[in-house]
């Protein structure tokens, strides 16, 4: 399917819990896949939203596992809950699209939150803010408009076309939903699957590190427009790699993600 063209966001809802993406979502590799920030952000966004859930739970922590590319193509989003509890909840969320088996799952580990009932801890450090940061471009991409047109991106250190540690500033310039609010923790989720591709450590044209999952913990919601990958890359001689990210806001440290590379030489 033609991606909606016209659309300034990410999906366009057609339902409750269908989706039809726009070319905003494709990312840098295939013309026919999504980059898979949003559907990152999609499936948490269906956790916040399933029927019963409780105001007070927030997602402190997503794995996912993306076992095919998401397609551009209509998509469904399904959750269950796995665990209930007084103050702990395990949801899982799953994306698959029309006629298609499922393409990425997430496990969304909710607590409850009582705000002022504990002492703020916060240890880490600080990076350069956005307007410190200048603006650089993604690395060539064949096609005009996609997740690197849909994405500011401004790099405090490193660049996309730079190999090594990179810490780079990221804000969405339309909504994950057309017509609707961006949720913070969207914002968060929407660039954390970018923390291997703005730290890599080998050449793009030379080799892949495709990540297959990824794993999100935060340890305060997240403010603001802006969301900040302090990345680094570590490759294995076997062909696997580690790619880990602190993650910020313009108030400071909030948690930091995790991808599992497999890496090869292009064929």
């Amino acid at each position: 399917m033609t991606p909606v063209p016209e659309a300034e966001a990410f999906y366009v809802r057609e339902a409750a819990d269908r989706f039809s993406p726009t070319a905003c979502t494709r990312g840098p590799w295939d013309a026919d896949s999504q980059h898979a920030g949003p559907p990152a952000a999609l499936l948490a966004l269906a956790v916040d939203e399933r029927p019963g859930a409780r105001p007070d739970m927030r997602i402190t922590r997503l794995t996912y596992e993306i076992t095919r590319p998401v397609p551009i193509r209509p998509l469904t989003v399904t959750t269950r809950v796995l665990r209930a509890g007084r103050s702990v909840e395990l949801v899982e969320a799953v994306v698959a699209p029309d006629g298609g088996p499922e393409v990425m799952r997430a496990t969304a580990l909710l607590m409850k939150t009582v705000p002022g009932s504990v002492p703020e801890v916060a240890p880490g450090r600080r990076v350069p803010g956005p307007e410190a940061a200048p603006a650089k471009a993604f690395f060539p991409v064949p096609w005009d408009q996609g997740y690197h047109t849909a994405m500011e991106v401004r790099f405090a250190a490193g660049s996309f076309l730079e190999a090594g540690p990179a810490t780079a500033w990221m804000r969405m310039r339309v909504p994950l939903v057309a017509g609707e609010e961006i949720k913070p923790l969207s914002r968060v989720l929407t660039a954390a699957d970018s923390g291997n591709g703005v730290s890599a450590a080998l050449d793009f044209h030379r080799y892949v590190f495709v990540n297959a999952d990824l794993t999100v913990g935060l340890h305060r919601h997240p403010e603001g427009e802006w969301v900040c990958l302090d990345a680094r890359t570590m490759v294995d001689g076997a062909g696997i790699g580690l790619a880990e990210s602190e993650l910020h806001d313009e108030k400071g440290p909030l948690g930091r993600s995790t991808q599992s590379l497999y890496v090869a030489a292009r064929g």
